[in-house]
Parts: structure tokens; C-alpha cells; sequence
């Protein structure tokens, strides 16, 4: 995506910089600041570089899984997503989930993948990401959270550790 920079003086900055933010945050300008006529930084909007999501709805939700003590590491995808990515969320095997946060979260479901997965498994979608939220269990924005997703990754999980073992995926819910 191009951008289109504006030059500011560091003296402009310095006597309006609420004006500059709220340039930056509600118009979406960019500038690149100079100072003694040298570029020296630049003032992008945050949604540039991290995902278009509700900033309180994410920590409200970190903080949960903290006091779960669910573990995990964060990233930002190339097109500015947020992904968590949780080692070993089953007991009984080494495997790795990965919960993305997309654009619009949480009004969008997070998509889910898991690795180290077998060749033809089951309950997912052709993007290899998992089917967890089934038919009558849709993603609700008002009710449901990451510590939702990880409790139907577990799940499923559990479900493809007996489709390993006896090449059928449980029908049940449990």
C-alpha cells in the first residue's frame, strides 16, 4: 500500500502535536518529520503497522488468559493480524495451535490451525485451518473469547487423537 508522506518541521510539530495526532489517527495522514532539513522520523497511523481491532476488547481478553495461565506468544502477521500461538495445549500430545485474530475481531471468529496435523485429517477447512465451531456452536462476538477458542481446540484435539488411533472422528461431544 502506498503512502503518501507530507513533510513536518519539527517546529510545527512541537506547536500543534495534538493537531498532528489527531491528523494521523483520524485522518489517516502520514508525515515524515525534519528537523534542520533532515528527515529524522515519520508519524504513521497505528493501523499501518498493527491489526484493525478493538485495542480493549485484545487486553481484556490477554489478561484472561493470563490468570488461566495460558501460555503463549504473540505475533503480528504480514497483513497486520494479531496471532497466538500456544506450544503443547494437550497433555497427551506435542501440538502447537495457532489462533489469529483477523481484521474486525471480534465481529470476525479468530481462525485456528494446528501443527503438527496428519495428511487427511478430518474437521478442517480447505485452508487447513480447524472446523471447532461446528454447525451449532457459531462464534458469537458477545459470548465468546479466546479462552472459548481454546477450550473447543482442546476438543478437537482430543477428537483427532482418536481419529489417529481408530480412523474415526468421535460423533459425540465430548
Amino acid at each position: 500500500m502506498p503512502v503518501n508522506f507530507k513533510t513536518l518541521s519539527m517546529m510545527d510539530l512541537r506547536s500543534k502535536p495534538g493537531e498532528v495526532l489527531d491528523d494521523v489517527a483520524r485522518s489517516g495522514q502520514a508525515y515524515v518529520i525534519e528537523r534542520n532539513g533532515q528527515q529524522k522520523a515519520c508519524l504513521v497511523p497505528i493501523s499501518f503497522f498493527l491489526p484493525d481491532i478493538q485495542t480493549s476488547r485484545v487486553t481484556v481478553e490477554l489478561d484472561k488468559l493470563s490468570s488461566a495461565k495460558e501460555h503463549h506468544r504473540m505475533a503480528i502477521t504480514d497483513v497486520h493480524e494479531i496471532q497466538l500461538i500456544f506450544r503443547d495445549l494437550s497433555d497427551t500430545a506435542e501440538i502447537d495451535v495457532t489462533v489469529t485474530l483477523p481484521h474486525g475481531y471480534p465481529n470476525k471468529a479468530p481462525i485456528v490451525s494446528a501443527e503438527p496435523i496428519d495428511e487427511g485429517c478430518p474437521h478442517r477447512w480447505q485452508d487447513g485451518s480447524l472446523c471447532i465451531y461446528g454447525v451449532m456452536d457459531i462464534w458469537n462476538p458477545g459470548e465468546h473469547d479466546m479462552l472459548h477458542v481454546l477450550k473447543l481446540c482442546r476438543r478437537w484435539i482430543d477428537h483427532y487423537l482418536v481419529w489417529q488411533r481408530t480412523g474415526e472422528w468421535p460423533t459425540n461431544g465430548g
